[in-house]
């Protein structure tokens, strides 16, 4: 039976804690996921909706971009998966009468999983200026808000078109379209506070700023190191591919900084053995350092180098570039510095050079916790210098896994959502379009909440997301979101951000990827991106949470008409009523999509878009070839007396959104505001397990951030390191702590010191 939203927060002043699982999924797994279900949308909406997951004639699961086997299960979707999926389809509503009975202030002190448990915004609603709650617009009345506010800028460069990695293929392509026909590039999104690193540091290294594996490589490797990734609780169906490597013979490396149950055992809800017995992953456990990754794969470059024979010296002749810079600085690694950086001993990095040369087709994968530090760009690069020197690049059951954790965020910027569009993709587009694109870059995420802080920016409008809860300096940012004239939010559930306001702001409610997709063309189909560049539809198949809500292609595509008028010669009104015309406009722009709607009508699991260096060792880079680099080593350096935190997920999480206030894994129940700390590190401190603190960031220029009420927990983790979840602790990462080249927001190195709470 479907139950009613909470009605007030809950408490959540002593969560109860018990030792860490070792083990992920099995009958607790189908058990939490079963009753998520229900209470959302009940057991017959649960059956309907959960077996389209996935599926080659369902949806696309809202929740993380990992890809599936062409023959896919029955139940293809992961236990985080189906929580997204019931948040989605709940039966819970929003209605203009919510917001007339909690004005705004009274959402600003609700937690974010108050909020999202609330259910489904159903009209769009205006908090109009001088007003204390929303209230309900028409469309048409929203839409000319928008126009006046943004007609009204001195400049186009004064509006902000943010989005999230839900958004589908066609409404990004459209919003990137309509933000360069009025005429800026500020089109931030949320891979630049993820994976915006892997990017920078994939494209200067072998030209393309993806991973350049299938699910048919990692199940055909040797070796397979995991670094800085949590796939249990951030990509559970990963561990489904893990399985079958280990089955295959493949040996496993885990790098992080905590032990994580779903890279110990894996216990597969899909076969009664897996129920039971589960599978074993990790063969070695490397327990590193928070932000020391680099140091490590430096050192085995260094002894890879060492090795006679080791070294795939044919490929390095034939594809690659600078590798004698890159031997001249690898020949500087030294042991004691890479001890002390990783935190690990002698005999474990030799371990791990062991498997390496043992391993003819490695392949490494990563996520945050190499994308998130200062010098996560020079460490990625170092990954691939890695790869480089045994040619794993370019060879079956090898190469560069970065494992994006939102649905579609690759494919958004396939479409062209990035603030530094390259010449081509612009050519390109104003060809089609009969446009003039602007030629200057424009602002990532941190470089937008600067210039919304600094009166630069006046208008935000965000595709999806929690702009406010996913970035970091909470303080500083909801203070620059206030200052905007107009914020904007294509939302389908309530979050932190829609009660951080400008002087005026939007709520404007659609439909999500389980509803069903009408238009004057007839039912529509979107289409995504996976993590390993596949592309394929997603059709949802439940009735839309009301009858007023539109679709994101027909939000840009209304908001484009009302801004850009008669002046413009783009067919949107065509776009909003058969979505296959935007995918014909898309296979003449984008390389890789020719003859796309032809192409999924022949391939119901979709089709995988060219890679250079994947299929044909073709590396477009400026030297033509995969580049070698010689970065200095870096790892953090953390004074006496402080700690270097790390903000991650709780298991009932997804990005922002907030399931429940466990981290079953973790032995966390009842409460997110925890710190997780090494028992000797918290008794040198001061802090017995149970004790309140507050945390405290320190920045190089004077400044500290403070995040009060914090209960110690005694963990696992390294040796001077901690671990906090978001967005709790967001309000501790400085907004100029960012790292170099892509300026990613730094939040898995924040030196933090332990002060005795006030609550204690």
């Amino acid at each position: 039976m479907v139950s009613k939203p909470p009605v007030g927060d809950p408490v959540q002043d002593a969560p109860q804690v018990t030792p860490p699982q070792h083990a992920a999924a099995g009958l607790p797994a189908i058990g939490h996921t079963l009753r998520i279900a229900q209470e959302q949308m009940g057991l017959r909406r649960t059956a309907r909706t959960l077996l389209k997951v996935n599926q080659k004639d369902g949806f696309d699961c809202p929740g993380c971009a990992w890809p599936e086997e062409d023959k896919r299960h029955v139940a293809e979707f992961c236990e985080n998966g189906a929580k997204a999926v019931a948040e989605e389809a709940t039966l819970r509503r929003v209605t203009p009468e919510f917001f007339a009975a909690h004005p705004l202030a009274d959402l600003a002190t609700r937690s974010g999983y108050w909020l999202g448990q609330q259910g489904r915004i159903t009209e769009p609603m205006l908090l109009p200026e001088g007003g204390d709650r929303y209230e309900p617009v028409t469309w048409e009345q929203a839409f000319a808000i928008l126009a006046e506010e943004l007609r009204a800028l001195a400049s186009p460069d004064e509006a902000l078109f943010y989005t999230s990695g839900r958004t589908s293929n066609e409404a990004a392509f459209l919003l990137q379209l309509f933000a360069r026909e009025f005429g800026t590039n500020n089109l931030p999104d949320c891979s630049n506070m993820c994976h915006e690193s892997s990017g920078s540091a994939l494209t200067e290294t072998i030209g393309i700023g993806k991973g350049s594996v299938s699910l048919e490589d990692l199940h055909r490797a040797d070796l397979i190191i995991v670094a800085g990734q949590n796939p249990g609780t951030n990509h559970p169906r990963m561990l489904s591919a893990l399985e079958k490597a280990k089955a295959g013979g493949a040996r496993i490396i885990s790098v992080n900084p905590l032990p994580e149950a779903g890279l110990e055992r894996f216990k597969n809800p899909q076969t009664p053995q897996g129920m039971l017995r589960g599978a074993a992953l990790n063969d070695l456990f490397l327990q590193i350092r928070i932000g020391g990754d680099q140091a490590l794969f430096r050192l085995l470059n260094k002894l890879v180098l060492e090795t006679a024979g080791a070294v795939d010296e044919e490929f390095v002749r034939e594809h690659t570039h600078g590798y004698e810079e890159f031997v001249a600085a690898a020949k500087d690694a030294d042991w004691d510095e890479t001890l002390a950086a990783t935190g690990l001993d002698r005999a474990e990095i030799e371990r791990a050079l062991e498997m390496v040369l043992a391993s003819e087709r490695t392949v490494v994968c990563w996520a945050m916790g190499l994308t998130q530090h200062k010098h996560s760009v020079p460490t990625i690069r170092e990954v691939v210098n890695f790869l480089l020197l045994r040619g794993n690049i370019g060879r079956p059951g090898a190469g560069v896994c970065p494992v994006r954790g939102h649905s579609n965020v690759q494919g958004d910027r396939t479409m062209g959502i990035f603030e530094r569009p390259a010449p081509a993709f612009l050519d390109a587009l104003d060809k089609e379009f009969g446009i003039v694109s602007p030629r200057h870059h424009g602002f990532d995420v941190v470089r937008s909440i600067q210039a919304l802080r600094d009166g630069e920016a006046k208008v935000f409008f965000a595709m999806g997301g929690n702009f406010v809860g996913a970035t970091p300096d909470t303080e500083v940012t909801e203070a620059a979101m206030r200052r905007a004239r107009l914020t904007v939010h294509v939302s389908t559930k309530l979050n932190r951000s829609h009660a951080v306001t400008g002087t005026r702001a939007l709520i404007l409610p659609t439909l999500g990827r389980t509803d069903k997709d009408v238009q004057a063309g007839g039912k529509q189909f979107v289409t995504v991106e996976d993590s390993m560049s596949q592309v394929h539809a997603s059709r949802g198949n439940l009735p839309p949470a009301s009858p007023h809500l539109l679709s994101e292609p027909a939000i840009v595509a209304r908001m484009a008409r009302a801004v850009l008028g008669d002046g413009s010669a783009t067919p949107w009104e065509e776009f909003e009523a058969d979505y296959a015309t935007i995918r014909d406009r898309i296979a003449r722009v984008v390389p890789g999509f020719e003859n796309f709607n032809a192409r999924l009508a022949a391939n119901p699991g979709g089709f995988r878009l060219p890679h250079g260096p994947r299929d044909e060792r073709r590396f477009p880079t400026k030297t033509g070839k995969a580049n070698f680099t010689a970065a200095p080593v870096e790892y953090p350096r953390v004074p006496e007396g402080r700690l270097l935190l790390q903000t991650l997920r709780s298991h009932d999480q997804y990005n922002t959104t907030i399931y429940g206030l466990d981290d079953r894994y973790r032995g966390i129940k009842g409460g997110r505001r925890v710190v997780l700390v090494h028992p000797e590190d918290a008794a040198a401190l001061g802090f017995a397990d149970g004790a309140y603190a507050d945390l405290v960031s320190e920045w190089t220029d004077g400044s500290e951030r403070r995040a009060p009420g914090f209960r110690v927990v005694h963990y696992p983790t390294s040796r001077g390191c901690a671990a906090a979840y978001y967005p709790e602790t967001n309000v501790l990462v400085p907004l100029e702590s960012t790292a170099d080249v892509s300026n990613t927001p730094a939040s898995k190195s924040v030196i933090v010191r332990l002060e005795e709470s006030a609550s204690a």
